[in-house]
Formats: C-alpha cells, sequence, structure tokens
C-alpha cells in the first residue's frame, strides 16, 4: 500500500498525546523552522566546520550558513513541488507553503547533529571506539546493537537525538517537532543493527540511536512509513528534497569557495556552471562583469535556481515511486545535470576536500577528538562506580567531572549508573555538541599545551 500525503504531512508533535492542527495564521510547520533557529545545538553550527576547518577567513561558509543556504534551497523546492501536491492530492489542509517550510525546518536541521570537523569528527569517534583502549573495554559492557551505534556513530542518528531528546530535555520529545519535519528530517529512516535495510540510498547509512528507537517508531508511524521491516522504514518522500537541498548546496557552493580560496581557477568554475545553465543570455551577460568574484556569485545564483527546477521536475515525475518507498537514488541523479554535478563532485574530491590544508587540520581532529574521549569516558565510569556503592572516584576524575555538564552525571539516575552505554552517549552528545574552536581550547588545556 502507497503512502498518503496527509499522513506525510502529520502535524502531530512527538510524544505530545495531541492531534495537531495545521493552522494557517502560525503553521505548525514555521513554529519548528523558528524552535530549531532558537536553539542552542543550532547556533554552536556557527563555529563548525562545513569544508575549511578553523579557516581564518571570514567569506567563506560554516555549517550554520551552509545550513542556511540549504533551508532556503529546501523551501524553494518544497513550495515548488507542493504545488503539484496540493492539486493532486488529499493534503489535510497543508498549503504549497506549508509544504515548504516542513522542508525548510528540515533542511534547517540536518547538520545539527554534526561533531566538530563534521565528518571527520564523525570518523574520529568510530576509530578511537575500535581502537583506543577504552573503546575496547566498553565493548564488553554493550549489547550488539548499540556497539553498531557508536562503531558507525553517524551525525544523522546523533541529529535526531537533539532534536527529540537534548534540545529541551525537560520535556519527553525534547522540542516536539512535528512528525512530518521529524520524518522529513531522516534521511536513513533505520537502525544501526537490524536484520534487513531498506533498499537503495535509504539504507546506506542509519538515522537513529538505540536509544531514540520508541521516539523514531512513534514518527514513522504518525507519517504512516511503509515499515520494511524491524526497525526499518522507507523514506519520507520529502526527505528527498532535503538530500537534493544539501547536494545542490554542497556542490555548487563549496565550488564557490574552492574559488574564493585560489583552489579553483574561475575559468574552470564558469564551465561546469554555464554548463548546468546552458543560456547564451547568461553567458553574454556574464562576459560583462568585471570582478571574476562577481562572476563566480552570478553564475552561482544562476545555477542553483536551474538545479532546483530540476529537481521539482523529476521530483513530480516519480511520484508514484515517491509514495511506494520504491526510489532508489537521490533526485540529482535523476537530473540532465546530473553527469556535469559528477565531475564537480569528482574535481571537488581532488582539489578541495582533500587539499593539504584541510588534510592537516583533520589529522589533528582525529588526535583531539580521541583525546578528550580518552579523558572523559573512564572520568564518568569511575563516578558511576562510586556512586553505586564502590570505590572512590581518583582526584583526577572529580576534577575533571567539574567541567562536564550536568546531564553527563546523573547520579539520582539508576539507569545512568547501571548503563555503560547512557554514560558513553552522554559524553558523546557532550563532545559532538562542541564547537570546532572550543574543542581545539578545550583539549590544548587538558593536555597541558594551552592554559
Amino acid at each position: 500500500m502507497a503512502m498518503n500525503w496527509k499522513s506525510l504531512l502529520s502535524p502531530d508533535r512527538l510524544c505530545t498525546g495531541v492531534p495537531g492542527k495545521i493552522t494557517q495564521e502560525r503553521s505548525p510547520f514555521q513554529r519548528d523552522f523558528d524552535r530549531i533557529v532558537f536553539s542552542g545545538s543550532f547556533r554552536r553550527l556557527q563555529d563548525k566546520t562545513q569544508v575549511f576547518p578553523l579557516v581564518k577567513t571570514d567569506y567563506v561558509r560554516t555549517r550554520l550558513t551552509h545550513s542556511l543556504e540549504t533551508s532556503s534551497i529546501g523551501r524553494s523546492l518544497g513550495t515548488a513541488t507542493g504545488v503539484f501536491i496540493c492539486e493532486n492530492f488529499d493534503t489535510g489542509g497543508a498549503t504549497p507553503s506549508d509544504i515548504g517550510s516542513i522542508v525548510a525546518a528540515a533542511a534547517l536541521a540536518h547538520d545539527i547533529g554534526n561533531p566538530p570537523l563534521g565528518h571527520a569528527g564523525e570518523e574520529a569517534i568510530r576509530h578511537w571506539f575500535t581502537n583506543s583502549e577504552s573503546g575496547k573495554r566498553l565493548r564488553e559492557k554493550l549489547t550488539d546493537a548499540e556497539i553498531c551505534d557508536v562503531e558507525k556513530f553517524e551525525g544523522n542518528a546523533q541529529g535526531f537525538r537533539v532534536l527529540s531528546r537534548l534540545e529541551m530535555p525537560d520535556q519527553k520529545g525534547g522540542m516536539q517537532l512535528t512528525s512530518a519535519t521529524l520524518g522529513t528530517f531522516s534521511k536513513y529512516p533505520v537502525g544501526s543493527l537490524v536484520p534487513e535495510r531498506p533498499s537503495g540510498v535509504a539504507g546506506k547509512k542509519f538515522g537513529y540511536f538505540q536509544s531514540e528507537k520508541e521516539l523514531f517508531a512513534e514518527v514513522a508511524a504518525s507519517c504512516g512509513l511503509i515499515q520494511t521491516g524491524e526497525g526499518a522504514w522507507v523514506r519520507h518522500p520529502l526527505a528527498y528534497l532535503v538530500e537534493a537541498a544539501d547536494d545542490i548546496a554542497y556542490l555548487i557552493v563549496d565550488f564557490e569557495d574552492g574559488h574564493r580560496l585560489g583552489l579553483v581557477d574561475y575559468l574552470e568554475l564558469e564551465m561546469y556552471f554555464l554548463q548546468i545553465i546552458n543560456s547564451e543570455r547568461t553567458a553574454e551577460h556574464v562576459a560583462t562583469l568585471d570582478s571574476p568574484i562577481r562572476k563566480a556569485e552570478f553564475l552561482r545564483a544562476q545555477a542553483i535556481g536551474y538545479l532546483v527546477r530540476q529537481v521539482t521536475e523529476v521530483f513530480i515525475s516519480h511520484q508514484d515511486e515517491l509514495l511506494n518507498g520504491t526510489l532508489e537514488k537521490p533526485l540529482v541523479e535523476y537530473i540532465p545535470c546530473r553527469d556535469v554535478l559528477n565531475a564537480i563532485r569528482q574535481r571537488s574530491a581532488r582539489g578541495i576536500y582533500n587539499h593539504r590544508s584541510v588534510a592537516e587540520v583533520i589529522g589533528a581532529g582525529f588526535e583531539m577528538v580521541s583525546g578528550l574521549l580518552d579523558i572523559f569516558v573512564p572520568c564518568v565510569d569511575e563516578l558511576a562506580i562510586e556512586f553505586s556503592g564502590g570505590p572512590a572516584a581518583g582526584y583526577r576524575s572529580r576534577r575533571l567531572a567539574a567541567m562536564l555538564p550536568f546531564y553527563t552525571v546523573d547520579k539520582n539516575s539508576a539507569l545512568w549508573r547501571s548503563s555503560s552505554y547512557q554514560r558513553l552517549m552522554s559524553i558523546l552528545d557532550f563532545v559532538s555538541g562542541m564547537t570546532d574552536g572550543y574543542a581545539v581550547s578545550l583539549h590544548q588545556k587538558l593536555k597541558g599545551i594551552s592554559l
């Protein structure tokens, strides 16, 4: 049975038990967007890496600016496809602008769970758990699914944890966003260790930890996502739009950043972007501009507009597959410009993402993230033993504990005292929530490099 848009656009808020209602004066999906904007986790993206870690220029994008740009593209995609959806399906009162708000909110939060140094931070956590002595000792105390959560640590799953638990932690469901927004946010609606993963891109990674499996199941049920097996569902159709918005933003905008830093020649950027735009009029106009920077900015804006139109057309033409949960690939792999985007992706991998200046900082970042985990994980374990009636924690652990947020040490919680997984997740929350600058500063202080 196919999914239906009325359920997919569910305004029900997580864990409230109260049916949601779509109102036009200020829609529930606009409220989702606003809650994310004002959250601490979103604010900290201003000092988290997009491509160039700890860069000294004030031009290059951070995760914050990348998220805002992705959200802007997502709103355009959601509103444009929303016109088609509202004309052809029962949406339960949702308008095209509501659908735009859902995609914009989900896209705004798409990187909210990323640790310091972006994807390198994720890999550093995985490497620490697999190779460090502290990580190896923990394995003996965790279930197979819990081990898989950390062994394959995912910023996407951490993002769902941030939205549904860590922000506004005093209320069940965290920020209590609508099911539509949370479903759209979840590009990988599957746990880390399940008997059968959904096929195609939806099963490429995982989207929730064991600690949030019941919360995710509630979202999936509210949206009417098709379940493919235990702990696994097909994607919400709008999640494809979030993915497309992210693809457009990082492929086009990161390439523009590469040009500003001298890693990509302007003529090369012009060649690729004009292939996307395919307009003699645009080519003639850009030739009249004097500054390569202004030329690049103009071409970037034009290229994004053309890609938005192509993705919208592909989304509409694949509607049946989207509602049946059978679309195997990201939307950008179906558009006419897919070969040009793949060429940009390959060029960026060679000359931008693997540039020596990036690699040097990321290499040091591995040591930083691993070092912080090596310091704080044994610390909370010592405290848990003491609070459970065992030997007193050492002086070092007591002093380190004074540096931790309140939620990482909960002596009154029987679950925290008894569960190595819960304690580990609390430290991962702490470390992954750090900005790049704070992580560097704290690591240097703890190692005696800077006092």
